[in-house]
């Protein structure tokens, strides 16, 4: 059974929207189906005649509107065996984890610009929006940070750290800055190894009660002070790991006389 090929959306007031062309609605169709259906990059999609039973349109549109998902990359059409969901290209993001050098100090404080800008936005948001649960799993990973610092466990420190920020990215309720969250910490995860040769940077402790602050922030909603106390973490954190590669990086001269 097939659809209508083309629609206008009704808006407020009975007045009517645009003229939406049946390509583009079979289009967005197509990427709802494959969202639904769970299918991951290299996933064969039905044939064109099932795809078009499935969205309810004409094959004539659905062929159509294959071609403009396969122009932007979305699908793959490869002759005589299918559609396929496209594998991702190589993208910007993947360009600059290839091109990153994590001992250099300007990229490292064009990465800590970027975080500082991102994650006090995420811990704005989590304040908004964290529920319940994920108030616990931050609060709970605050609380590993504190305890592996106590005991001077960089290395559980630095695995508790993560589920920190990321628990915060996760309550932000938003995937591109959960996900830029993941992109910016798996950078800097390079240079704590490879700049800084797996140091601390600085003290464990203080950067735990900062956890212990932001969390709370956010347990209570205060948008605000979140935002501020992750911005002064981020900022003690750049300037620790700036100074940490400076010393192993720059000669130390002999001034005795």
């Amino acid at each position: 059974m097939t659809g209508p090929e083309s629609q206008s959306a009704p808006q407020e007031g009975g007045a009517r929207a645009a003229y939406r062309p049946g390509y583009e609605i079979a289009a967005e169709r197509i990427l709802e189906y494959i969202v639904a259906q769970g299918l991951g990059p290299g996933s064969r999609l039905p044939t064109e005649k099932d795809l078009a039973d499935a969205v309810e349109m004409s094959r004539t549109v659905v062929r159509e509107a294959v071609k403009i998902l396969s122009a932007l990359g979305r699908v793959s059409v490869q002759k005589g065996r299918g559609i396929y969901v496209a594998e991702p290209e190589g993208s910007r993001w993947q360009e600059s984890l290839a091109q990153f050098l994590p001992a250099d100090l300007r990229q490292v404080d064009d990465l800590f610009e970027f975080r500082r800008e991102v994650e006090t936005t995420t811990a704005r948001l989590a304040a908004q929006r964290a529920k319940p649960a994920q108030v616990k799993s931050i609060r709970e990973a605050a609380g590993l940070t504190l305890d592996a610092a106590r005991d001077g466990e960089v290395e559980a420190f630095n695995r508790a750290d993560e589920v920190f920020h990321g628990a915060i990215g996760a309550a932000a309720s938003n995937m591109f800055f959960s996900q830029t969250v993941d992109f910016v910490r798996r950078l800097q995860r390079q240079v704590g190894v490879i700049g800084m040769a797996g140091t601390a940077g600085g003290s464990l402790v203080v950067a735990a009660e900062q956890h212990q602050a932001i969390a709370a922030a956010i347990e209570s909603g205060d948008e605000e002070r979140a935002e501020s106390l992750m911005a002064e973490h981020i900022d003690m954190t750049t300037s620790q790991f700036h100074r940490e590669i400076s010393n192993r990086l720059l000669p130390h001269r002999d001034t005795s006389s």
